[in-house]
C-alpha cells in the first residue's frame, strides 16, 4: 500500500492500480490476489469457502433484520450501527451448535444474544430514562409500562429538547422466506415541562409473522416549533433504543 503525495490526488483505477481516499489521506494499491475461480475450486481453500458461505448468510439475516427495524434506526444518530447489528449477527451464527463449520446459519443460532443491545453506542437506555419500566410478556402480546414522571427529574433532557416520545417497536422475522414485519405503540409526544401520565405500551405478536422477534423500547426527543413541526435533536444522537426482549418461535 502506498501513499500519494503531491499537490494532484486521484480517485479510481488507473491499469492495475487503485486510488483511494482513507481518513490518513490518499492511498494507492495494485490489483493481486488469488483469482475468485481458484478460491471457489482450490481445495486448498476450502477453509475460505466455509467462510464466504457464512459470511452471506449473516449480511443478508444482518439485512432483513435492519430493514425490519428501519423505523427505529432511522432515528438514531449511530453511524457505525449497521456494522455492530452485523458483528452481533456473526456471533448469534457462530452460537450454531445444529449445522458444521461452513454450514452454520443466524436462523440455527443462539437469538438471545441480541438482548440488552444498545442501538445508540453514545446513548444507552439505562443512561437516559433512569424511570420504573415494567415489561409484560404474553403469547399474544408484548407490553410496556411506566408510572407517571416528571421529564426533568427522570429524564437525561438533550439541550434543545422540548418534547419527547416513548415507542415501542415489535419485529417479526423469517430468515428462510425474508419475510419481515413491524408493529408499533407510540405515546403521545410529551412536554418536557409537564409532568407525563402513566404510560402503558403494547404491541400485538399475533401481527409478527416468522421465527424470530425482536422487541425495542426507545425514546426520542424533539424540537417542537410553534408551527407544529418537530425537529430531531442533533440528528438523533440523543435518541435511545434497547433490544428489551427477545423470542424464536
Amino acid at each position: 500500500m502506498a501513499k500519494q503525495a503531491g499537490v494532484i490526488t486521484l480517485n479510481g483505477k488507473v491499469g492495475r492500480l487503485s486510488f483511494y481516499k482513507t481518513k490518513d489521506g490518499y492511498l494507492a494499491r495494485e490489483k493481486g490476489g488469488v483469482s475468485k475461480s481458484r478460491i471457489m475450486n482450490d481445495a486448498r481453500f476450502a477453509r475460505t469457502r466455509e467462510n464466504l458461505k457464512e459470511f452471506a448468510d449473516n449480511a443478508s439475516s444482518a439485512k432483513l433484520f435492519r430493514d425490519a427495524l428501519r423505523p427505529v434506526i432511522a432515528k438514531i444518530g449511530d453511524s457505525r450501527l449497521n456494522l455492530r447489528i452485523t458483528q452481533v449477527m456473526m456471533k448469534v451464527l457462530q452460537s450454531d451448535l445444529v449445522n458444521n463449520r461452513g454450514e452454520r446459519m443466524v436462523r440455527a443460532g443462539d437469538w438471545t444474544l441480541l438482548k440488552d443491545m444498545e442501538l445508540n453506542a453514545a446513548s444507552s437506555l439505562g443512561s437516559t430514562l433512569f424511570l420504573e419500566i415494567t415489561y409484560a410478556d404474553s403469547p399474544s402480546a408484548w407490553g410496556v409500562s411506566i408510572p407517571a414522571f416528571v421529564p426533568t427529574d427522570f429524564v437525561a433532557l438533550p439541550k434543545g429538547a422540548t418534547h419527547l416520545r416513548i415507542t415501542a417497536t415489535g419485529v417479526g422475522l423469517d430468515f428462510t422466506t425474508g419475510v419481515r414485519a413491524v408493529q408499533t405503540s407510540v405515546s403521545d409526544l410529551l412536554p418536557v415541562i409537564d409532568p407525563a401520565l402513566a404510560i402503558s405500551l403494547s404491541v400485538d405478536k399475533t401481527l409478527l409473522p416468522g421465527t424470530h422477534r425482536a422487541f425495542v423500547l426507545s425514546v426520542e426527543f424533539v424540537q417542537k416549533m410553534l408551527n407544529g413541526s418537530e425537529y430531531s435533536i442533533n440528528n438523533g444522537a440523543y435518541n435511545a433504543a434497547k433490544i428489551t426482549g427477545v423470542e424464536q418461535v
